[in-house]
């Protein structure tokens, strides 16, 4: 049975910098393609970062430059570093392991507001 835990959300100011991480239980954690994808209110969820087994990264075009996406096969845990938030940001973040069709976590809020 695969875990993800996410923690890290908050209510955060525009400008300011959050990190995510999200502790996986698969033994295998190193050979499988981790991410985040967000959701906001009234909106599908959407990719926003993933890497893979190999540590090759993808983001959104919306997070490039901000966003850092890495992992810790040792930790079986991957982080999602945000700075420059801005109020789009706000939404609830999910891991993901596997694309798609893989695991979900339960989500974190993230709230980015003056």
């Amino acid at each position: 049975h695969v875990q993800l835990v996410e923690s890290g959300g908050g209510l955060v100011q525009p400008g300011g910098s959050l990190r995510l991480p999200c502790a996986a239980s698969p033994s295998l954690f190193s050979i499988y393609r981790v991410g985040w994808y967000r959701q906001a209110p009234g909106k599908e969820r959407e990719l926003v970062a993933h890497t893979t087994s190999g540590g090759s990264t993808n983001y959104a075009d919306s997070v490039k430059g901000r966003f850092t996406i890495s992992r810790d096969n040792a930790k079986k845990t991957v982080y999602l570093q945000m700075n420059s938030l801005k109020p789009e940001d706000t939404a609830v973040y999910y891991c993901n392991l596997n694309g798609p069709g893989g695991a979900w976590g339960q989500g974190t809020q993230v709230t980015v507001s003056s």
